[in-house]
């Protein structure tokens, strides 16, 4: 009897097109797995041309946004090669480009020898620009006579005329951190722009003629004069090579006010043993009113030079001839 089962078994697996039931159902869930395979690819590449559409109206949106700011030959240029425009051939678009370029260089350093700030890095990006208003973010970065400052603001535009600033924020490198960081926050607070970069041009010239009067006495006089925090710091120290225990401070700081007004201020602190006060018939601080009232009749830098030949005991500078 099972003889027979096996042959019947194998004679019908020898008949063509005749399969069994497992069989059948297997080839039915590869026909729907086929059917869904080829649903998902097509939603697939549906998806992926989406994508790139995107992509490319992401492009030139950006393109939009970029040539917004420009006028002239370089927003008819950046148009053209963003493929916005159909116009003139390449090389007079490039042509054209590179004067404007020109031009923008010349008016830089014109205005760079004006106000002697130097932009080196400027980022804009449209935050938001719908019917008359148009909202930026900037972020720009530069140098004013060795101070780094890095400025960051929303600039809101309405009708082309009325532009207001907001959200500004000001990083300043410098020495003077007590002295500058009042009158930032001020600035901040306000949101004037103009009044910074007005009053960084004057802050930074005072600092950097501090920087080069500290050099030349450190130059001039290397026994007695000591720069603790370097040449762009607000100390200077005076001491006699023999005498280490008598010590002097210059300190050449700023004030700003809160108009911008940028107040020269250099105190002398002397730094003496107690031992030694014993000698003097009048008390130290006679040294400090002494100072300020050379100042008055000197000026800082000829007032300096005498107290550090004073310290020093160095013979008085001959008068030039």
């Amino acid at each position: 009897m099972k003889r027979g089962m096996k042959l019947l078994v194998g004679v019908l697996v020898r008949i063509p097109g005749l399969m069994f039931p497992c069989e059948e159902e297997e080839e039915m869930m590869r026909e729907e797995n086929t059917e869904e395979l080829e649903v998902l690819e097509a939603q697939i590449k549906h998806l992926q041309a989406e994508v790139k559409g995107l992509h490319q109206q992401l492009q030139e949106e950006d393109c939009r946004n970029i040539t917004f700011n420009f006028e002239g030959p370089m927003k008819e240029a950046l148009a053209f090669m963003c493929g916005l425009t159909e116009g003139e051939g390449k090389e007079v678009v490039v042509s054209k480009l590179e004067e404007e370029v020109e031009q923008l260089e010349r008016k830089i350093k014109l205005q760079i020898q004006i106000n002697g700030i130097s932009v080196t890095r400027c980022i804009t990006k449209t935050l938001d620009h719908s019917g008359r208003k148009e909202v930026q973010l900037f972020c720009i970065s530069g140098h004013c006579s060795g101070l780094d400052f890095q400025v960051e603001f929303k600039l809101s535009e309405v009708q082309e005329h009325q532009r207001t600033v907001n959200e500004l924020n000001v990083v300043l490198d410098s020495k003077d951190p007590q002295s500058f960081s009042s009158f930032l926050s001020r600035v901040e607070e306000n949101n004037n722009l103009l009044l910074f970069f007005r009053t960084l041009r004057t802050f930074s010239d005072r600092c950097a003629d501090r920087t080069r009067a500290f050099q030349h006495f450190q130059e001039k006089f290397p026994s007695v004069v000591s720069l603790p925090g370097g040449c762009r710091s607000e100390v200077m120290r005076l001491s006699h090579p023999e005498l280490s225990g008598c010590v002097f401070f210059v300190y050449w700081s700023f004030e700003v006010s809160t108009e911008g007004a940028v107040i020269l201020k250099i105190r002398l602190l002397p730094k003496i043993p107690e031992q030694a006060l014993q000698f003097y018939s009048q008390p130290a601080g006679g040294a400090a009113e002494a100072f300020q009232s050379l100042l008055r009749t000197l000026g800082p830098e000829a007032t300096i030079e005498s107290v550090i030949r004073g310290v020093g005991l160095l013979p008085d500078a001959e008068p030039s001839s």
